[in-house]
């Protein structure tokens, strides 16, 4: 049995008293419905809830932010353009090509970290100030700890290089120098600024020599008596040997210099070089990687992984990959002096420089607070074929498992949910499975919106996904009334029963107004109509009255006869039928032939024989009963009058 990483946090709902009261909730995709119920826990009492209110607790409450929608916008695309030129990386085209990726991803961060940053300062209310600033942070952290993968994993930067690329980390992101830089230099007399000495200090740690020498000698200009000191200290700092990457030397040769210059500074403080300015003096043992010289200046420092860096830079030059956990172990030892526990960002950063990427990827999916990082950070690395061998117990591999998650928090969002359709995609083992169940919970506010989901469904071949989205747009449209939106929709979802009652809908609307509405749909049926028996007389009762309106008699009461007599025609519409036949009836040539006119007599007498009993009468049932005994009588007057004068016209054409 797995052991649990440590207790979930605790969401306390304002106004419940859970130690009173039973509470009741509902789990829905990405939120959960809490509420208070009236039972009591120990004993009997009042059945009226204390808090008669329903709260949301949401999952991923990041994708309503607005600034952070934008991380997920941008990130998405560099995400399916990851997926797409997988087949294209090879040899060290893929390496460049995944670092840059990398990058991309990284400026991103950064693009919405300074954003949040501007937002936190122009802040009126102060706890929304504090928020955005908390934000800020975490966009901070999350950058720092992509970089250090970026150079450990994806760059794998051999010994020598990999300090210049963790050099270039810290002086990214302990970016304040720049800030102090600015106010010393802008300053009348920099080297009398009260952070002269921080700055050169701050310059040196972060390896910064050259603009450390150009401090140094403001100082020997303004002050004669340490002029002499200072020259020698820069001359130290310009022969100090570092691999640059254009340096073709060996590391053995590196290591040889290395430790020449080493002696050299050494000699400069046995001999007391420095003695008269403690300052200049500190700065030397900093460059030899004296360690208590350089935690005396851990206000400077700030953080452990900075110190380790100045430590390697001035102690390792040549560190190894793999010996950076040691140092990175003892550096945070030493820093932190067990004054305090390390934070989670120190066991991610720790986890990093061990190369334990799952480790990693643990710790941030605990410490951060949506699935963003960990989702393309994962992705981004298995890319790097470093997470092949790591499946999951329940069937999944990792970089599928984070992905789906992700997905998954973007639907709860009335307009991300677009960007979790391609993050489904490109999941292969369960991504269509996960789709199918969330796209169906996609609330259709809009026929805009429907249109989204049901092109989104019909490109991924995703049939009852399809036809259930159409029944719910064809159900929409009957209850606003809009009948022909409701049988377009229910022919698109291939829903005869509904096709039915649309159908059945149009005729009743036509028995009341006269006329029917939609015409050009209706006209254009097509094949569509034989999706039920309802919907094909539908279309043919509506081509019997365009034959009419063309004046195309025959073929009109052959229609309206073959509609009646092949049961396709719902009864209770016969009596329609029957009296749109009287204007035939009545023409002055005999249009109904005299066993066309048998079968109209037919049918009549059967509608009239199924009159049910109903009962008592009221005044509106006697009045209709009225109406329907005159309909009857002009009916039976018209078929006698055409029957006698279709026999006369048969006989008169057989005598002839």
């Amino acid at each position: 049995m797995e052991e649990l990483d440590g207790e979930p946090t605790v969401t306390l709902i304002p106004g419940v008293n859970s130690n009173k009261k039973q509470m009741c909730f509902d789990w829905g995709p990405g939120e959960m419905l809490v509420c208070e119920t009236s039972f009591n826990k120990k004993e009997k009492s009042e059945k009226v809830p204390g808090c008669p209110f329903i709260y949301i607790v949401r999952k991923d409450v990041d994708v309503y932010s607005q600034i952070l929608r934008k991380l997920f916008n941008e990130s998405h695309g560099i995400f399916v353009g990851l997926q797409r030129i997988e087949e294209e990386l090879t040899g060290k085209s893929r390496k460049a090509q995944l670092v840059r990726v990398s990058k991309n991803y990284r400026s991103v961060i950064r693009a919405c970290m300074e954003e949040m940053h501007q937002v936190a300062i122009a802040a009126k209310d102060p706890a929304s100030g504090c928020q955005f600033s908390s934000q800020v942070s975490i966009l901070s952290a999350m950058e720092l700890i992509w970089n250090l993968c970026e150079i450990l994993f994806i760059e794998v930067a051999p010994a020598g290089p990999l300090l210049l690329h963790l050099l270039d980390w810290v002086r990214l992101h302990v970016c304040e120098v720049d800030t102090l830089s600015a106010d010393v230099l802008g300053s009348e007399n920099p080297n009398k600024h009260e952070s002269f000495w921080n700055l050169v200090t701050i310059l040196v740690l972060q390896g910064r020599l050259d603009e450390a020498r150009q401090m140094l000698s403001k100082e020997a200009d303004a002050n004669p008596a340490s002029a002499g000191m200072c020259r020698i200290l820069g001359e130290l700092m310009r022969t100090m040997p570092i691999l640059s990457p254009g340096n073709t030397q060996t590391l053995t040769e590196l290591e040889l210099k290395w430790q020449h210059w080493c002696e050299e500074c050494e000699r400069h403080l046995q001999d007391g070089t420095f003695a008269a300015s403690p300052r200049l003096e500190s700065l030397c043992k900093i460059m030899l990687g004296d360690e208590v010289a350089l935690l005396e200046q851990k206000e400077l420092l700030s953080n452990w992984y900075h110190f380790l860096v100045t430590r390697l830079l001035y102690s390792h030059p040549t560190v190894k990959p793999i010996d950076l956990h040691f140092y990175a172990q003892s550096s945070l030892d030493m820093f932190l002096g067990g004054e305090s526990n390390p934070e989670p960002l120190d066991n991610i950063l720790l986890a990093a420089f061990e190369f334990d990427i799952h480790q990693v990827i643990k710790e941030c999916s605990i410490a951060l607070s949506n699935w963003w990082f960990v989702a393309h950070l994962t992705d981004l690395l298995d890319h790097c074929r470093l997470l092949q061998s790591h499946n999951l117990y329940f069937g999944s591999n990792m970089r599928e498992f984070l992905l789906l998650e992700y997905a998954s928090g973007l639907f709860a969002h009335h307009s991300l949910w677009q960007l979790g359709v391609d993050y489904f995609d490109y999941c292969p083992e369960l991504g269509r499975v996960s789709l199918e169940l969330h796209i169906e919970r996609i609330p259709l506010n809009t026929e805009q919106k429907a249109l989204k989901v049901l092109r989104i469904c019909e490109q991924r071949q995703m049939t009852e996904q399809v036809r259930s989205i159409c029944k719910i747009l064809a159900m929409k449209a009957v209850r606003n009334n809009r009948l022909g939106s409701a049988l377009s929709w229910s022919i698109r979802a291939k829903d005869a029963a509904f096709a039915t009652l649309v159908s059945d809908r149009f005729l009743k609307d036509y028995c009341e107004r006269g006329c029917f509405s939609d015409l050009d749909l209706i006209d254009n049926l097509g094949p569509a109509m034989m999706l039920s028996d309802r919907l094909t007389f539908l279309g043919k009762y509506r081509e019997f009255h365009r034959l009419y309106g063309e004046k195309r008699f025959s073929d009109a009461a052959s229609l309206l006869l073959s509609l009646m007599t092949s049961q396709i025609a719902p009864h209770s519409f016969w009596m329609t039928l029957l009296t749109d036949a009287l204007p035939l009836l009545e023409q002055k040539q005999v249009i109904f032939s005299a066993d066309q006119t048998y079968e109209l007599m037919r049918c009549l007498e059967n509608l009239t024989s199924r009159k049910p009993d109903c009962g008592e009468p009221d005044t509106q049932r006697l009045q209709e009963d009225d109406i329907e005994t005159t309909k009857v009588d002009m009916l039976r007057l018209a078929l006698a009058r055409n029957l006698a004068r279709a026999i006369i016209r048969e006989g008169s054409l057989e005598g002839s």
